[in-house]
């Protein structure tokens, strides 16, 4: 059976990014591989093995269009209201907590946020799949 081990996308300001993912998430480098023209910095927290893989070109000036491909990365917490006061708290603007129910059941509760690069994160707080 495969399994997944890291997502990575491309970041513009490696300062900025390894702030947000670390203030926000709690995401520290886990490892770091230097290159001619780039580097990979693996992010990871003490709640799991799987890794954030950020990828910064050197070089590179323009932000990265994102295209309509993208949709989100997820993370799941136990305090949604608790997370969202503490991320607004650290000056990152974060969405309204919403919720979504199907056949009259909460699915999801859970807000978004951008990162540095527009990248949507979704939190949710951990409830039935979501775990």
């Amino acid at each position: 059976m495969a399994k997944a081990i890291h997502m990575m996308i491309r970041v513009l300001d490696e300062k900025r990014s390894l702030r947000f993912y670390r203030d926000v998430f709690g995401l520290e480098t886990a490892d770091r591989v230097d290159f001619d023209g780039f580097s990979l910095i693996y992010l990871r927290n003490a709640e799991n093995d799987f890794e954030l893989e950020l990828t910064v070109n050197r070089g590179s000036a323009e932000p990265y269009d994102l295209g309509n491909g993208y949709g989100h990365l997820a993370f799941v917490v136990d305090d949604l209201a608790a997370e969202h006061a503490r991320i607004a708290g650290l000056g990152y603007e974060a969405a309204e907590i919403k919720e979504l129910h199907v056949a009259g059941k909460k699915l999801a509760r859970y807000f978004f946020i951008a990162d540095p690069d527009g990248y949507k994160i979704e939190l949710l707080e951990r409830h039935g799949r979501y775990r």
